[in-house]
């Protein structure tokens, strides 16, 4: 087999690969969040389940706090340590801790590497193209549908529609 058949081959997902094998992206928003990650799961040709191994560097916060409604997560602390803000709980993790997020629990969750060196960790959730992530410290929601994010202000049901008026 060539090495792009081999390639074809991963990518469909029908052959093991090594973790090296997939290139690391990295991000930033500020200096507070930011990180690099592999995509495990994309790499791989799946397409129903995500999975990217993530790695944080001291100082990083790796997301925005967020809740899922529809979705699940689960985590596990591969090498180095990192606080998992819980709300409003926090928790001191290290390699071999497992931590799942539930959908639907309105809890949310981020982590934070308070210490001196980086700190590795798989994230597996599910791809469901419904899911509404909703964000507590900024008052946001996003709508994966439609990749809209809106500010989260509750109104009664009928704001803003027009009830005194006759059906045309």
């Amino acid at each position: 087999m060539t090495q792009d058949e081999s390639k074809l081959a991963v990518n469909q997902g029908t052959a093991p690969f090594s973790v090296e094998a997939v290139p690391w992206e990295e991000w930033a928003q500020g200096t507070r969040f930011g990180s690099r990650l592999r995509r495990l799961g994309d790499f791989g040709g799946g397409s129903h389940v995500g999975v990217v191994m993530e790695e944080l560097s001291p100082g990083k916060q790796s997301s925005a706090a967020h809740y899922h409604l529809l979705e699940e997560e689960h985590v596990l602390v591969l090498d180095g340590q990192m606080t998992l803000r819980s709300d409003p709980d926090t928790y001191e993790l290290a390699a071999g801790d497992y931590v799942c997020f539930p959908a639907g629990r309105t809890v949310a969750h981020t982590f934070i590497n308070t210490g001196s060196a980086p700190c590795r960790f798989l994230v597996i959730g599910e791809r469901n193209p419904h899911d509404v992530i909703v964000y507590p410290d900024s008052n946001k929601v996003l709508v994966r549908l439609t990749g809209e994010v809106y500010q989260k202000a509750p109104v009664d049901y009928w704001e803003g529609e027009k009830t005194d008026e006759s059906v045309k």
